[in-house]
């Protein structure tokens, strides 16, 4: 699971990050929306490990980053929302690389990474190189690799960014997956309908501040919208925060 408290990140006088605190249960899909420059991304590489906190506190299955960051990140499968690879390797050599990183058997690696080629539909493409693939595929790839290890963790920011409608779908359900099988889920997207299909439940970040969390029925309870999609809640919290922002 994940639990956060208190979560500050501040860039001088500039607060990126104000406060969060929040829990993620193991089986549950939780997603993160927000404007650009919300304090999604920040927020989301500070649970990686690779941004400190200024402030706060992140257990990852009960483990404090800051003071076991090795063995917190062991638990986590990372995906950034851009892939950075090694593009003179092929995609296998990749996973290969990925699974020695995150001490994955060796003997359960090949059969590991042809279930997750497959699952990607990345088969075809195992052994040409990464700087040939498509920056969709290349994006499948860095989730198969984020998931080889088999993580308790799987922290994912904008996952559908540059995905067909097809790896869409593989994504969506692999989630929902990934959740049965126990596993908590953070994902931070600007797709709101896809929020609102794959989470259990969604926090809204407005100026570094969580400012609501719940699943789409109670965010419409506190928006006071009974109809509509989840893009009119989401503009109503917002616009209502920075009215009191102002006030």
């Amino acid at each position: 699971m994940i639990e956060i408290q208190e979560l500050t990140k501040k860039y001088g006088k500039f607060t990126a990050v104000q406060g969060i605190t929040l829990s993620v249960q193991p089986g549950e899909v939780f997603g993160f929306i927000g404007p650009n420059g919300a304090g999604k991304t920040t927020t989301i590489r500070m649970l990686g490990g690779i941004l400190a906190p200024t402030a706060g506190t992140i257990r990852i299955t009960g483990i404090c980053m800051a003071r076991q960051p090795e063995a917190a990140k062991q638990q986590i499968g990372f995906i950034p929302d851009r892939p950075f690879l090694y593009e003179k390797l092929t995609g296998f050599e990749f996973l290969r690389f990925s699974a020695d990183l995150y001490g994955v058997p060796p003997r359960e690696f090949p059969g590991r990474a042809r279930d997750y080629l497959a699952k990607f539909a990345l088969t075809e493409w195992a052994h040409e190189l990464v700087e040939a693939y498509s920056h969709g595929m290349k994006q499948r790839l860095i989730m198969a690799a984020a998931l080889l290890h088999d993580p308790a963790v799987v922290i994912v920011d904008e996952p559908m960014v540059g995905l067909d409608p097809k790896a869409i779908r593989i994504v969506r359900e692999l989630f929902r997956e990934l959740a049965r099988q126990g596993k908590s889920v953070f994902m931070s997207t600007h797709t709101l309908s896809i929020a609102e299909k794959v989470c259990d439940r969604i926090g809204v970040i407005h100026r570094g501040r969580l400012v609501a969390t719940g699943n789409a029925r109670e965010l419409r309870q506190m928006a006071e919208i009974t109809e509509g999609d989840l893009e009119q809640v989401f503009m109503r919290l917002t616009e209502d925060n920075v009215q009191k922002g102002n006030e």
